[in-house]
């Protein structure tokens, strides 16, 4: 019975020291924290804020300290929303918002913004500020300018949100849609100032060759002109007293004979005298 008792003290007491050995390890192990690369931890004692940390590892008081991790490598945010143009079109367009945080701010930036900043902060103030750009411009010079408009989005966006000590990179539209009615007219548009495009050239082409017509007849007008002047009588003599010369040195020395009704030559005979 003894043994037996001494046996259930030594289990007992074992059991005790395993319970109490498993605490003090899980103490062990989370007073410490350990921020990866690209991160950086922003630790709250009691729920106020009590320091930030970039990579390592670092100690904590368990069950005092909470960490609160943020990645400081550049983030991507996809914002889809609606807007309406100056002549009251419908725009819906997807937008990608690449931005960070700094970290020195970090605490700052948990502060006054919390841990779900891109969605309380980033989300509706690119949506308000793109809205008003886009009530500016009439959807054509949306479709023809997009350029224009990422330009000033980009601008404003940046401005407004450095304010807030959040770091935008970059900001693209991917997609901008308007309604089908629309974009049919759009397209039947485009395809009337094409055909405009290709009268007009049709005309200058016609205008062209008219012009080209009136030059010609004017330089032959004027060679019919330059000739008649240089025809004088003299000129004229001279080529009468050509052809005579010509005439005659075609002349075989035989005068030409007809028989019949009025004779107006007579052969003569030069045998007979």
């Amino acid at each position: 019975m003894d043994n037996f008792k001494e046996l259930k003290d030594f289990t007992s007491k074992a059991t005790g020291w395993t319970i109490i050995a498993f605490f003090v390890l899980m103490i062990g192990f989370s007073s410490y924290f350990i921020v990866e690369p690209g991160e950086v931890a922003v630790k709250t004692r009691l729920g106020a804020v009590n320091g930030s940390y970039g990579e390592g590892l670092h100690f904590k008081l368990p069950f005092f300290d909470e960490i609160v991790k943020f990645s400081i490598q550049i983030q991507r945010a996809d914002i889809r929303t609606q807007a309406f143009s100056k002549d009251l079109q419908t725009v819906n367009s997807y937008l990608v918002v690449n931005h960070r945080i700094q970290q020195d701010t970090v605490e700052s930036v948990y502060r006054n913004l919390g841990k779900g900043y891109v969605k309380s902060i980033v989300d509706p103030m690119v949506q308000e500020r793109f809205k008003s750009i886009v009530a500016k411009y009439s959807a054509d010079a949306i479709i023809t300018n997009r350029s224009m408009l990422v330009e000033e989005l980009n601008k404003i966006v940046k401005e407004v949100l450095y304010e807030k000590q959040i770091i935008v990179t970059d900001i693209s539209i991917v997609d901008l849609d308007f309604s089908a009615q629309f974009l049919k007219a759009v397209e039947d548009k485009q395809v009337a100032e094409q055909q405009a495009k290709m009268a007009e050239k049709l005309v200058e082409k016609a205008k062209k060759d008219a012009e080209q017509q009136i030059a010609k007849a004017r330089a032959e007008a004027e060679s019919l002109r330059m000739q008649r002047e240089a025809v004088t009588p003299s000129l004229i003599e001279l080529r009468k007293v050509e052809a005579q010369i010509k005439a005659i040195e075609k002349w075989n020395g035989v005068l030409p004979y007809y028989n019949g009704g009025a004779v107006p030559f007579i052969q003569v005979d030069s045998t007979k005298k």
